[in-house]
């Protein structure tokens, strides 16, 4: 992710390669307190309610199941989400 700034991530979508799946966009990072680098990106829950109200819950994705950052898009390989 060199030279990206955080809002730039944010408006790409974040798609999981093992089964197609839309998880959304940027919430948050996750820091190594040590080294200062990115250790998961965090992604909203899915939605509940008619797909308007989100749940608690979030998406943390580790930084190492990042495939492939590209132009509008995020490839990650995240089995069992």
């Amino acid at each position: 992710m060199a030279n990206t700034t955080f809002s730039e991530l944010r408006r790409k979508e974040i798609i999981n390669i093992c089964d197609g799946a839309r998880l959304g966009c940027i919430s948050d990072l996750e820091l190594d307190d040590c080294t200062g680098l990115v250790s998961a990106i965090i992604v909203p829950g899915p939605a509940r309610f008619m797909g308007l109200i989100r749940g608690a819950e979030e998406l943390v994705i580790p930084y190492c199941k990042i495939q492939k950052i590209g132009g509008d898009v995020i490839l990650v390989q995240a089995d069992g989400i």
